[in-house]
């Protein structure tokens, strides 16, 4: 896997570094990570598709989504400020103990008859709580697994890992959601966060904690507690604008696959095929990861604009109901700039924070991002439960052009330039 900015260092030290295959502590976080994102990736399928199955009720699918994403909101500025003074690694252990439970007692609860809708927004509370944790954690972990002349090429295999586990989670969340018994898939979810558990208990690095410095007890950053992340991006006009930005993005996006799921579900296409077509976005995130490098040689704010520029034309071809694969193919399409974009994220806000704050960085940025998001999937539940799914595409598509035509007025995104 090739670097996306040239690593900086003396050629001695960089010579000197083992590769990353070889660096157990970044493998075991590397395995858990994408053990959850299968988990995570299959969940994401079957619950909608369940709750469709219980209640008939697109709207009460998108209360589900939207309940959980709250919860990561709720959860994301506490979580980052969690992760700066504790151990992060105790802290993974007991977020994913915490996941493992609820959605084995979603299956118990399938499997035994007696599931219902309050039951499922109760799981739909502890995953999303549990999610900022151990993102902040987890992060934490790579920086301290991995040395920085590295970090680019971890977080490119981490582009691998975010959309090979996306490929892989819609096909098998839909095709177990179609065997007779549908608490398989819960199942495997659990199994999935289970060995996500087991690889942090084989994690064995900390992140370096700064010496206090009696000298900088006055600074505002001190003071300013788990907003000091929101306080750093707030006070640099490209970051704001980038953050705005990408927060449109997400809000209008973030219910597109059950858009996608209602359409296809219109045209009586199987679950497999539906969970296959929906599969093939992150299809195109793999193919979109060798394009990190020759992307980056564009100044960033031209490249977010260009990538959510591309997203407003596919998100109103997606209304055109041609069938799973016309829909896979634009599914592809519209992820083959997103590696491009979450590295992107990594240079310009989360490289830059200093070690003692990065996890309020880290949660500022996962609650600032998706801050709309809970709107954006219960707005399209109600859309689907009053409009046709196409037309609920189509409005999707003119708000995200909204949101482009402001991003492209701002001047301190057209003269954004790398850090050094």
């Amino acid at each position: 896997m090739t670097d996306i900015l040239p690593e900086t260092g003396p050629a001695s030290v960089i010579t000197a570094l083992q590769p990353l295959r070889r660096n157990r502590q970044f493998l075991a976080i590397w395995v858990g990570q994408a053990a959850l994102s299968i988990g995570v990736s299959v969940a994401e399928v079957a619950y909608p598709l369940a709750i469709l199955a219980m209640t008939g009720s697109p709207a009460r699918a998108g209360l589900f989504a939207a309940v959980q994403m709250a919860a990561m909101l709720a959860a994301g500025l506490p979580a980052g400020q969690l992760a700066d003074r504790g151990d992060p690694r105790r802290i993974l252990l007991v977020s994913e103990t915490g996941r493992v439970l609820a959605t084995a007692a979603v299956a118990a609860a399938l499997a035994a008859g007696w599931l219902t809708f309050p039951l499922l927004i109760a799981a739909a509370v502890l995953l999303g709580l549990g999610q900022p944790v151990t993102g902040a954690a987890r992060l934490l972990l790579v920086r301290a697994a991995v040395p920085k002349e590295q970090l680019t090429r971890a977080l490119t295999l981490d582009e691998v890992r975010i959309n090979g586990a996306e490929l892989a989670g819609p096909p098998l969340g839909a095709g177990l959601y179609g065997l007779r018994a549908l608490a398989h898939a819960f199942v495997f979810t659990a199994g999935s966060f289970a060995l996500s558990l087991l690889a942090a208990l084989l994690t064995r690095v900390s992140p370096d904690r700064p010496v206090p410095d009696a000298s900088a007890a006055g600074r505002p950053a001190s003071r300013g507690g788990m907003l000091v992340g929101i306080r750093a991006i707030w006070a640099s006009p490209t970051l704001r604008a980038t953050t705005l930005l990408i927060m449109t993005v997400n809000t209008v996006g973030a219910g597109l696959d059950l858009i996608a799921i209602v359409i296809l579900k219109d045209q009586s296409v199987p679950s497999a095929i539906i969970g296959i077509a929906l599969g093939c976005g992150a299809l195109g995130g793999l193919a979109g990861a060798p394009l990190v490098r020759p992307l980056h040689r564009l100044r960033p704010g031209v490249l977010l604009i260009a990538v959510c520029l591309l997203e407003v034309p596919l998100f109103a071809l997606l209304a055109v109901p041609f069938g799973p694969w016309w829909m896979a193919g634009l599914m592809f399409v519209s992820m083959l700039g997103v590696p491009s974009i979450r590295v992107l994220l990594d240079i310009l806000i989360l490289r830059q924070a200093p070690d003692s704050e990065r996890g309020r960085v880290v949660g500022a940025v996962m609650t600032l991002m998706g801050l709309g998001m809970p709107v954006g999937l219960a707005a399209v539940g109600l859309l689907l439960q009053y409009l046709p799914a196409q037309a609920a595409m189509l409005i999707l598509a003119g708000t995200l052009a909204a949101g482009v035509l402001y991003g492209a007025t701002r001047r301190e995104l057209w003269q954004a330039r790398w850090p050094s």
